[in-house]
């Protein structure tokens, strides 16, 4: 028996698509920029006990996202920060279908505006190729958390996979979705992906 499909995704079927192709002149339905994944990573190579860190890590990533997250594995060792090849370094979900859609929905709709003096997210976190990367100072936000049983504020990378080609097109895309980009800038190419963090107060995370 088939799930129901997400409320996202339905929207993205029967109102975004049509949107896009009237705004953007497309001419038919496979032009029309679509959502791919979304990876979800944290890093603890800092913390002092990892193999708590990292259980931790994958049991907060497993309850925001409603999948078992995979552990991700230091390539090359580095003497300086104490690590080895091999090594766990923190633990990452990708999400994709119904899962990614209800993510994103709780993310833009409920996860965003719970942080403090919210002014919305980075314009500039875009990597040139139709994705966007958006950082989440802990867990806290996600409504799923119950804070008085946080063991340790985890801090992580949302990475937004589409199918465009250009900074432009993903916006437009993600626009229609209802992502609260900051102020009315138009995007800029960048020459690499910068994390995006919300704005608050007089600063811009990463801005």
């Amino acid at each position: 028996m088939s799930l129901p499909i997400a409320e996202l995704q339905n929207e993205y079927n029967t109102r975004i698509i049509p949107a896009l192709k009237e705004k953007r002149g497309y001419k038919n339905v496979h032009q029309v920029p679509r959502l791919v994944k979304v990876v979800i990573n944290t890093s603890i190579a800092s913390a002092p006990d990892v193999k708590a860190a990292l259980e931790i890590a994958k049991d907060e990533l497993q309850l925001i996202t409603g999948q078992k997250p995979v552990e991700t594995i230091a390539k090359k060792a580095i003497s300086n920060f104490k690590l080895r090849a091999g090594q766990p370094i923190g633990a990452k979900v990708t999400l994709r279908g119904r899962l990614m859609y209800e993510f994103l929905e709780r993310l833009i709709k409920t996860a965003l505006p719970r942080i403090r003096d919210f002014r919305g997210v980075s314009n500039r976190a875009f990597d040139g190729n139709g994705n966007y990367t958006l950082g989440v100072a802990d867990q806290s936000i996600f409504p799923e958390v119950e804070l008085d049983k946080i063991k340790r504020n985890i801090g992580f990378d949302i990475t937004i996979v589409t199918s465009a080609t250009s900074n432009d097109e993903a916006k437009a895309l993600l626009s229609e979705i209802g992502m609260p980009f900051a102020g009315r800038n138009t995007t800029k190419k960048v020459e690499k992906p910068e994390a995006a963090s919300a704005e608050t107060g007089s600063e811009t995370a990463s801005a």
